[in-house]
């Protein structure tokens, strides 16, 4: 089909709209990793942009080797890992009853989530709730209050509410309870909304930042993205490295391979889950 001149000129703005959109996020990631892979003198001289100058690996020789930043690493494997199971079961747990049309108090609990997620609670009274649960300095202050997203419920809420009734019937008829049918029914045909709201979970998790500056007192049990600011806002002294190694690596670069290791392990989930994700984007379109 030949398209009119309006709509030929239409296309061509919207895609040169796109690609600067585009442009705007990836050319930042593209010159935080050229500088992860330049040398001191390039950097200091501003001659890197895009394009690693006088090429060298020093700075995430010595990033991959600071003890501190891989324990904060798998900190946050374990974070995310366990923290994204936690959410997508409770999640799961709720959204069921509340799609189906029998339950009777339906309406007054999505009204209280719904409550939640325009008002949310104080960071005092978080505080102090987290404290009297003894959940204080513990890697479960990161999990536990964040289980259920009142965005991510609804969003699960609506794919169920898609399903065939006749579906979960049949599994009644034969004799399964609800739990039986959530998981050998409900969640075998939810794997595109699992699948997407497990990387919005797994990267809220992965980007803990702020809960962990508040609830965790051990420097031991920092996340990844708190490691991270430690050394962005001090230099590359903090890193135990011999001195030789030191001189010849740049601080910004160091800086901005912390900033390359912090963000690649989450990127790589993607192609996995690509496409289940792509599916699962369109899981909010379908209201009650």
């Amino acid at each position: 089909m030949k398209l009119s001149k309006g709509r030929q000129t239409f296309a061509v703005f919207n895609y040169a709209f796109l690609i600067l959109i585009g442009l705007t996020m990836v050319l930042p990631l593209l010159h935080v990793i050229a500088q992860s892979f330049s040398s001191n003198p390039a950097i200091n001289a501003g001659k890197v942009y895009l394009w690693p100058v006088e090429f060298t690996a020093s700075n995430y020789k010595l990033v991959l080797g600071e003890s501190l930043i891989w324990r904060s690493f798998f900190v946050s494997i374990y974070i995310t890992a366990v923290g994204t199971v936690i959410n997508l079961a409770m999640t799961a747990l709720l959204a069921y009853p509340l799609s189906r049309s029998e339950y009777v108090f339906r309406k007054p609990i999505l009204l209280l989530v719904l409550v939640t997620l325009i008002f949310h609670a104080p960071l005092i009274p978080n505080y102090l709730l987290i404290k009297s649960l003894g959940m204080n300095n513990s890697l479960w202050a990161l999990m536990i209050p964040g289980a259920i997203s009142a965005f991510n419920l609804f969003v699960m809420r609506s794919f169920f509410l898609a399903l065939p009734n006749e579906l979960i019937d049949s599994g009644r008829i034969d004799g399964c309870g609800e739990l039986r049918i959530l998981w050998n029914i409900i969640l075998p045909l939810s794997k595109p909304a699992m699948a997407t709201l497990g990387i919005f979970y797994a990267v809220a998790h992965w980007n803990s930042y702020a809960n962990a500056l508040y609830f965790i007192n051990d420097r031991m049990k920092y996340p990844l993205q708190v490691r991270l600011r430690e050394f962005l806002i001090t230099d590359s002294s903090t890193i135990n490295a011999p001195a030789n190694d030191l001189l010849v690596s740049s601080p910004e670069g160091i800086k901005m391979a912390i900033i390359v290791v912090a963000t690649v392990p989450i990127m790589m989930v993607y192609p996995f889950l690509q496409k289940h994700f792509t599916k699962g984007m369109l899981v909010g379109s379908v209201k009650s």
